[in-house]
């Protein structure tokens, strides 16, 4: 059977007509299926592997599948989970596997509901996604991760559609107003103000619901519909209303919102926050929650989040919870609402925690023996000695008395720690102090150390010296530094510039496997290098490589398409001179993305002079005070202000950290050569100084080359944003 085959429209709901038939017709879920994400490369490749959608009701699952269908050359079978079972399955893999024997035509197969499907129905479609008989491509409302058979997930990727915004809903709705052949595009509509903003406020996030009650708004609103071509249909606040009169609420108290929503409460006070956590609760009594469910969770909370810090918030819940039990609703809501507030205002401590530290040591030890002293004394106190040397702590000056109790393997091992909030702060410091008591209480036997020691493996030195060399921790330090900036997600679009042998691509790459990746190289030898290393990698899973000049590859990239973040070092050497770039990154700056730079300041850095000897260093110092000052040199002439100004005046928001990061750097003859003759020559004989050229770089090249210097970078990390 065929999902998406054609009908007569006019009597398919519009919601189903308005179904987009195209990748441009789709509205929404740009996270997934923007201009650059994977899963739109795929699509437009006709190259999609098994994937799997998820998301709640309304936010174009089956949409996708439709698109789909609509731009693949493979051929696209449907089944519903609600309502085929194996036998319907077991067709269309032999009719798949007749298309690829004869026809060498592939089958995408669209699974809605995928969830409905118990294990073993899913457990008969293994195979054949394995083998590649067909690539499916499953719909569910509830988490994959759960409902779904791991074996299918780990072979499918997974794709998040969340619920849509107040803009995507208003342009659905809009699309739905101009389009003459689907939807009411023959007919002026016309609202009254407020009236369409309601049914896409209602909707909320829902498209079907939202094209349902326009569909029922304009529809009922004449004497009769369809009224001639050209007339006028308005629409009343009071039609909008009662075309949605109520909030649809997703909850399924055995589906994931239940899950989500009262783990949103239980952190909401933990975190003690009130008003979230009247808001959760509320979500969970509106939609019919259990409310001994409630209280149960309220119970845990109160030992678990609260504990010690007020002993009090047990009895407090266990009360409510009874008071509940005697009133019941719609009264006993003030009972749920009182328990809430009391643990999300009350001190906090998870000090019980300690038990579960105990419990991993019982679980993964060796099993202690009792202390004697701890033993029962009232069987074999006389043969074995049972319970002698205990000491009774109700005979002592405020019952306590410093003695061990811990095995003897288990001295000095802390499970409990005292929090200093509430009522627990109080005996925290008395716990501590009796702890330092009783270790000089223990058995000789409480306490071996081991000690070893291992002579030093000079491979091993070797490899650790290398491995953690300056100048790779300067650049880990850049790209931890970037990354910590651009908090890049999984599905999100990269810009790196500059990107030189691939230092930050691949970083983007790993963090982002359904995202894009593109970058700018200055030469195609770099652009080699990237693409040896991408070799192994699927056509569209390669990271996008243009060799060009940073204004070059912004320009050239495909219209439309913008980056979540943008990253770049060194992108910004003569800050004053580039900055007709900062226009062009805004330009490609996708809504809430983020620039993040690293720029070496050369008037900051180490200088030649500080290198050299006694009888060279004042001539150097003066080459280097005429290189430094010259405002026309376009590399000395800025500093990390310059920059940071330059962003705030392109309409930027900004933050900078700076950092002086040293490193053992040698310079090679041929460097020195080229520091003397391009720029410190010139410089003192631009200053009038009479030098021998040949033979002060002959004096330089003998004291600076090929000899460790401790150089140090001045670096500029540069986080910019929309204003």
């Amino acid at each position: 059977m065929n999902l998406f085959s054609a009908a007569d429209q006019k009597s398919q709901p519009l919601a189903y007509r308005m179904r987009p038939r195209t990748l441009d017709e789709y509205i929404g879920q740009d996270a997934i299926v923007g201009k650059g994400r994977l899963l739109r490369r795929a699509i437009q490749a006709d190259q999609l592997s098994s994937v799997i959608f998820y998301g709640p009701p309304g936010t174009g699952k089956t949409t996708l599948a439709r698109v789909i269908a609509n731009t693949t050359k493979r051929h696209f079978s449907t089944l519903n989970a609600v309502l085929s079972g194996v036998k319907e399955l077991r067709e269309e893999i032999e009719a798949a596997r007749e298309r690829a024997q004869y026809y060498q035509r592939g089958t995408i197969l669209f699974i809605d509901e995928v969830h409905r499907w118990n294990k073993s129905q899913q457990d008969a479609l293994l195979p054949w996604v394995e083998n590649g008989t067909v690539i499916l491509i499953g719909a569910t409302t509830e988490n994959p991760f759960f409902e779904v058979n791991a074996a299918l997930v780990s072979r499918s990727r997974i794709f998040q559609l969340t619920s849509l915004t107040d803009s995507d809903l208003h342009k659905i709705a809009l699309q739905a107003l101009n389009d003459r052949e689907r939807g009411y595009g023959l007919w002026d509509v016309v609202f009254e103000e407020g009236a369409l903003e309601h049914l896409v406020n209602v909707a909320d996030g829902d498209a079907r619901s939202l094209l349902n009650a326009l569909q029922l708004a304009v529809e009922t609103s004449g004497e009769s519909f369809p009224p001639p071509e050209g007339s006028t249909i308005f629409i009343s606040f009071e039609a909008a209303q009662e075309s949605i009169q109520k909030r649809a609420v997703l909850y399924d108290k055995e589906g994931d919102y239940h899950y989500d929503v009262i783990s949103a409460f239980i952190k909401s006070i933990r975190g003690s926050d009130p008003d979230a956590a009247l808001y959760w609760l509320a979500r969970m009594v509106n939609a019919g929650e259990d409310p001994k469910f409630i209280f149960r969770r309220l119970l845990i909370s109160a030992s678990e989040d609260v504990g010690l810090a007020d002993p009090a918030a047990l009895s407090v819940v266990q009360a409510a919870a009874d008071a509940f039990d005697r009133i019941g609703l719609p009264e006993g809501r003030f009972h749920l609402a009182e328990a809430t507030l009391y643990l999300a205002t009350t001190a906090k401590s998870n000090s019980t925690m300690g038990f579960f530290d105990a419990l991993r040591v019982v679980e993964e030890e060796r099993q202690s023996e009792v202390p004697n002293h701890l033993r029962d004394a009232s069987r074999d106190a006389k043969g074995f000695g049972h319970g002698s040397g205990y000491l009774y702590p109700h005979a002592y000056s405020d019952h306590w008395v410093a003695q061990q109790y811990l095995p003897s393997s288990l001295s000095g091992r802390v499970f409990y720690q005292g929090s200093s909030q509430g009522w627990e702060a109080g005996v925290k410091r008395q716990v501590e102090q009796r702890r330092e008591e009783q270790l000089e209480a223990v058995t000789i036997d409480a306490f071996r150390e081991n000690l070893t020691y291992s002579p030093g493996d000079k491979g091993r030195d070797e490899w650790v010296r290398r491995v953690a060399s300056e100048r790779s921790a300067m650049m880990r330090r850049v790209r931890d530094e970037l990354f910590a900036i651009a908090n890049l997600q999984r599905h999100d679009r990269t810009l790196i510039l500059n990107a030189g042998r691939g230092l930050l691509l691949w970083e983007a790459y790993r963090r982002s496997p359904e995202g894009m990746v593109a970058a700018q190289v200055k030469t195609a030898e770099e652009r080699d290098y990237i693409e040896h290393y991408a070799q192994t990698l699927g056509e569209l899973d390669r990271p996008h490589v243009v060799v060009d000049s940073p204004q070059g590859a912004i320009t050239t990239l495909e219209s439309g398409l913008l980056f979540e973040a943008i990253l770049a070092r060194n992108l910004f050497s003569r800050a004053l001179e580039d900055a007709h770039l900062i226009p062009l990154l805004k330009g490609r700056l996708a809504p809430g993305g983020v620039i993040a730079l690293a720029e070496s300041v050369p008037s900051r850095g180490s200088r030649l002079s500080q290198f050299a000897p006694p009888e060279l260093a004042p001539l150097l110092v003066e080459a280097e005070r005429t290189v430094y000052e010259d405002q026309g040199n376009a590399l000395t002439n800025w500093d990390d202000g310059d920059l940071v100004r330059l962003f705030g005046q392109g309409g930027f928001t900004t933050r900078f950290t700076t950092a002086d990061l040293a490193e053992q750097r040698r310079l090679s003859e041929a460097e020195v050569r080229h520091y003397m003759e391009h720029s410190y020559i010139p410089s003192l004989q631009a200053s009038g100084a009479s030098v021998d050229g040949q033979a002060l770089i002959g004096q330089a090249t003998d004291a600076l080359a090929n000899r460790p210097l401790s150089w140090r970078t001045h670096l500029l990390f540069l986080e910019a944003r929309l204003a």
